[in-house]
């Protein structure tokens, strides 16, 4: 998602070795990876945090490459990808977060004008999601519901 309510123009990103092969000195095998991915998914991680997990304690370096399918393709084809998407759920874990710090801080202006820029990005890529789809077309962000989303 390009950078809505900032000024800044950054480009910084990491960028993946141009060699698409599995490095020799990988141990695992791709099967053995799926099964990490499904232990690990179980536990209630995203995908973010288990491909953290799978480079960090396992060397894995890049798990498309082993496996030929991305980590949420790869739950989504064992039926444990979650409801919604990632980037949206935690969009929408902040803007409760703000609703329930603004319910002991009423005068936090602040807080009161970045809860609205937020819930504007939640709604904005809810709208993409629909029509790629992800969601269903009566999904609808709620802030009296939101809370129950998270949980």
């Amino acid at each position: 998602m390009v950078r809505m309510h900032t000024p800044g123009k950054g480009i910084a990103s990491s960028a993946l070795p141009y060699k698409r092969s599995v490095p020799t000195w990988q141990k695992l095998t791709a099967d053995e990876v799926k099964e990490t991915i499904y232990k690990l998914s179980k536990k209630g991680l995203t995908p973010s945090q288990i491909g953290v997990i799978l480079r960090d304690s396992h060397g894995v370096n890049q798990i498309k490459h082993l496996t030929g399918t991305k980590i949420l393709r790869i739950l989504r084809a064992k039926g444990l990808a979650s409801k919604i998407p990632e980037d949206l759920y935690h969009l929408i874990k902040k803007a409760v977060a703000i609703r329930k710090h603004l319910e002991k801080n009423r005068q936090d202006k602040d807080s009161k004008y970045r809860l609205i820029l937020i819930e504007s990005r939640v709604h904005k890529l809810a709208r993409y999601y629909k029509t790629k789809s992800v969601l269903p077309p009566n999904w609808k962000y709620e802030s009296a519901t939101a809370s129950a989303l998270v949980a």
